[in-house]
């Protein structure tokens, strides 16, 4: 309906202070007197709000209604999600924790018993190398004592010398005894070849 359309018929009575209220909300709100009332009457009506109910009843119970109904959802939905996930996680948790102590207690049992496998190889390859410088050392005192074979036989042809020079100052009244020292000798000279 158009403004034309309407007929205004009514009028309302009311105190000098609430004229004075309803002038300063109009002004407030930046509207006429008329339509204010209008919209305050529209807003009573389809709110079914009693103006009498400062408190606002009506709307606290409605809050309150709808506040229930958020905290009955969020409890379903503790029930229903949350204690379980948090059930299974703590679950997950406790089977993880034994899996890596189990993995940490046998990793350091391994490495453990490789420690020891290297050191007793470490300490056989000490002793092998230990009997490798005994063994050369031996090598090189064996070597040193040997002479050659031309050496060998410059040195016996040497103690054949001598003896036949000795033997040959020998005559017939030379004691057995004196012709036995020099066969003794030169035997033990051939000895320490």
């Amino acid at each position: 309906m158009s403004d034309q359309a309407r007929t205004f018929t009514k009028t309302v009575r009311f105190t000098e202070t609430t004229n004075d209220k309803f002038t300063k909300l109009a002004l407030k709100l930046g509207r006429d007197k008329r339509i204010v009332f209008e919209q305050m009457v529209d807003y009573f009506y389809k709110s079914k709000k009693d103006p009498l109910d400062l408190n606002d009843e009506l709307l606290k119970n409605t809050l309150l209604k709808q506040h229930q109904q958020y905290i009955g959802f969020i409890k379903t939905q503790e029930n229903d999600l949350l204690i379980p996930t948090k059930r299974e996680v703590d679950r997950m948790v406790t089977a993880l924790r034994k899996v890596l102590e189990a993995f940490n207690n046998d990793v350091l049992r391994q490495n453990e018993a490789q420690i020891k496998v290297i050191q007793v190889i470490a300490n056989n390859q000490d002793i092998q190398v230990k009997k490798f410088a005994q063994t050369d050392q031996f090598m090189q005192d064996v070597v040193a004592r040997m002479d050659t074979k031309e050496q060998l036989k410059t040195k016996f042809l040497h103690i054949l010398d001598n003896y036949s020079k000795i033997r040959d100052t020998f005559g017939i009244t030379t004691p057995a005894v004196k012709r036995q020292e020099l066969l003794q000798s030169a035997h033990n000279q051939i000895k320490l070849l």
